[in-house]
């Protein structure tokens, strides 16, 4: 004791007497420089100190390897190279599934910056991303002439622009239309899109295409029925009482589409009788087939219009011909075509002063037009305008004219408001002499639903 003593006195007689000691020593402690330590107490509280500083350092590193071996590779994949499949990720932890689902790719990088590994599975859901980062779940509809209708489990059917899309991996078989230059080619397989490219996997055989060569995407029909779509209408007037009045509506759409053609048919009709006398009775039934060739051009080889009504003292008339058309403007908000070719009509008039044949056959020109504007997320605008150019004897110069709006109250059933015009230049006199107006108009409230 008495050694350790004179030791410490020594000491610390040797640092008082040294100015660059003493600082030493009190840096040494962590204390003020009134203190005077011992050197062997100063040393020991350097090393305690320097020891919690390395556990710290040590505690660091683990943890940083270990969020490396998450991002990386310790779970059955390459993060450089090869992108995690649905069986990597199934067999992994739930929470690493949740953090690859939500994790997002860098908008500013084509490549998609370090996040390329981290895609969600695809076993359920198609998935979406757009150029901000953010992704959709749920089912693709179809991609049609740089507009996407997308089924979002969260925020319901939504159409996009396809410049918003960054990215797109397909859950099943799709069928995607590419142009090349031997003209429109159809390719089924497993679809995934990124800023560049197009890759379709099918039958072990995988396709790479220029992203800006993709004319539209639909899903892959299993059946036949897949292809066809369509929407039905109705309305209904009953009025009983000092006037007993009935009156009956109904319109039927049907569509079969492909990626190289469709096939459209559209029925409308309207009854309507008052104290047991007819006062309506008009049908119209449209049929044409459009072929895709290219983008924005289709041709038509057939198109077939049949039209009843008495009232215009038509009994029957039909115009079966061709053409072709062009989409001026095909927007997610906004689809504008116009369509033209030659025909042959044929009418037969309910009656027909003496003298003139109650069947004329006349050459004839139709042109038409089509616009579809999206006006919010739950109400359309639709408008169709076919005019068609014949001789006298049948009218000279008939027109057609349909604008609506379809107000969707849920996801199935729509309603409509519709205003009909149909107009003959010069109407065939009946055989007690008068003449049907030239103007005809409706107005018409219907029930849709979509199937």
């Amino acid at each position: 004791m008495g050694n350790r003593h004179w030791h410490t006195a020594r000491e610390d007689k040797r640092i008082g007497a040294n100015p660059g000691r003493r600082a030493l020593s009190a840096a040494l402690c962590g204390v003020g420089d009134t203190v005077m330590p011992s050197m062997n107490h100063c040393l020991r509280a350097a090393f305690a100190r320097a020891a919690r500083y390395l556990a710290l350092f040590a505690v660091a590193g683990c943890l940083s390897m270990s969020a490396r071996a998450v991002t990386a590779g310790d779970y059955g994949f390459d993060a450089e190279n090869t992108p995690p499949s649905t069986v990597d990720i199934a067999e992994a932890d739930r929470s690493l599934q949740l953090l690859l689902a939500q994790a997002p790719t860098e908008p500013g990088d084509a490549d998609g910056g370090d996040w390329d590994t981290a895609l969600p599975p695809t076993d359920r859901f198609d998935w979406l991303q757009t150029t901000s980062g953010e992704w959709l779940k749920g089912e693709l509809k179809a991609m049609y002439s740089g507009s996407v209708e997308f089924d979002s489990k969260k925020f319901k059917l939504r159409t996009l622009k396809m410049v918003d899309v960054a990215r797109y991996l397909g859950r099943g078989r799709k069928r995607i239309s590419i142009e090349t230059l031997a003209g429109q080619r159809t390719v089924d397989g497993v679809v995934t899109i990124d800023r560049r490219r197009v890759v379709v996997v099918s039958d072990k055989v995988t396709e790479t295409f220029d992203r800006s060569l993709l004319i539209s995407i639909t899903p892959a029909a299993s059946t036949e029925s897949d292809n066809w779509s369509g929407k039905i209408g109705f309305g209904f007037n009953f009025s009983r009482g000092n006037t007993d009045q009935t009156d009956i509506i109904g319109d039927l759409f049907i569509r079969r589409r492909t990626p190289e053609n469709r096939l459209l048919i559209n029925y409308m009709g309207q009854t309507s009788a008052v104290d047991d006398t007819e006062t309506v009775n008009n049908h119209r039934v449209n049929l044409l087939f459009d072929v895709y060739p290219e983008r924005g051009f289709f041709w038509r080889p057939i198109f077939l219009e049949y039209y009843h009504d008495p009232f215009q003292n038509i009994e029957h008339r039909a115009t079966l011909g061709f053409g072709a058309g062009y989409h001026l403007l095909d927007t997610p908000g906004l689809t504008w075509n116009i369509s033209g070719g030659p025909a042959y009509r044929v009418i037969r008039y309910d009656s027909v002063q003496v003298g003139d044949d109650d069947e004329v056959d006349t050459p004839a020109l139709v042109a038409g037009t089509f616009i579809d504007m999206e006006l919010t997320s739950t109400v359309d605008f639709t408008t169709l305008y076919n005019v068609s150019i014949v001789n006298r004897e049948s009218g000279t110069y008939t027109h057609h004219v349909r604008a609506a709006f379809s107000i969707e109250l849920t996801s199935i059933i729509d309603f409509d408001v519709a205003l009909v015009w149909d107009r003959t230049r010069d109407p065939q006199p009946r055989s007690d002499g008068s003449v049907p107006e030239q103007d005809d108009l409706q107005w018409l409230l219907l029930l849709g639903i979509d199937f």
